[in-house]
This record gives C-alpha cells, sequence and structure tokens, in this order.
C-alpha cells in the first residue's frame, strides 16, 4: 500500500486519482491515526461548521466521528485537479447509535504540501436520512471499496 507522501505534488491525472482513492482507502479503514498522517502536522481543516488544526484535533474529531458514525462506508470521486490542488464529491452512507440511515453528500478542496502531506481541507457535507433499504455501499467495512465497484457515477 502507498503512503500518503508516497503521491506528490505536482499531480498529474493518474497521480490525482491515486491520490483520492488512498484517501478514500484511509477513511474507510476507520483508524483515525493512519487517516491523520496524510495530513501536515499542522493542517487546517474546515469540517462543516467545524474548524480544526493539526494532528491531535484531527485525530480527537475523527474518532468522534465514527463514535456516532456507525457502519461508515465512503466513496470519493475525483473532480478536478491543478500541481497542488484536489477537488473531490464524495458520498457515505452510516448509520447513528439510534439505527437511523443517512447518506451524505459533499465536496472537498485539498491543498498539499512538497512532500505529499495534505495541509489544507476544506468541507461542505449534507446529510440526507435514507431507509435502509435505499443503502447502496454493501462493501465489508471497515476496509476498502471494491476496486470493481462503480463509486458514484451520478450524484443521486
Amino acid at each position: 500500500m502507498a503512503l500518503p507522501t508516497d503521491i506528490r505534488p505536482p499531480f498529474n491525472s493518474t497521480t490525482a486519482l491515486q491520490k483520492v482513492r488512498a484517501a478514500e482507502d484511509a477513511w474507510n479503514s476507520r483508524d483515525p491515526r493512519r487517516v491523520s498522517l496524510a495530513y501536515s502536522i499542522d493542517s487546517q481543516w474546515r469540517n462543516r461548521s467545524e474548524f480544526l488544526q493539526g494532528r491531535d484535533q484531527i485525530q480527537h474529531f475523527l474518532s468522534n466521528k465514527w463514535d456516532n458514525e456507525l457502519d461508515y462506508r465512503l466513496v470519493k470521486s475525483l473532480w478536478s485537479f491543478t500541481d497542488h490542488h484536489i477537488a473531490v464529491r464524495f458520498q457515505y452512507e452510516y448509520h447513528n447509535p439510534q439505527g437511523e440511515w443517512f447518506r451524505a453528500y459533499g465536496n472537498e478542496l485539498w491543498e498539499f504540501d512538497e512532500t505529499g502531506l495534505m495541509r489544507r481541507r476544506e468541507a461542505s457535507i449534507n446529510d440526507v436520512p435514507i431507509d435502509e433499504n435505499e443503502r447502496k455501499f454493501f462493501w465489508d467495512a471497515p476496509g476498502p471499496r471494491p476496486i470493481d465497484d462503480a463509486g458514484i457515477p451520478d450524484v443521486r
């Protein structure tokens, strides 16, 4: 498995896609420490209405997230890229401790340093309640999405 810093800017279409998939796989591990290692020590985040800075805050945030967003499964899709920036759209599904299911729809803007670590992440996310029978993501989790899974070809 490639380390986050193995994929460095400047990005091209191949490396941008690799970076997006590496991020998706890390998040689907639900391992806050593993995910945090893709971010610079002083990384700045906006996640919905929360503002975070640094790996410690990121790890704490993710631990809380996955304590409340159960059976989490995420799909990311490359939207665009430049030398040091990547934009993605994503969807993820989860249920809360009360058993209510949701699909989250969002966009992220990423900025990377020269070593391949993300120094800035801006995430806009909306949750939509769904019935359990409306779920789309069923692979074994935690773990990566199967390589032959279609991802999110449309935004419905």
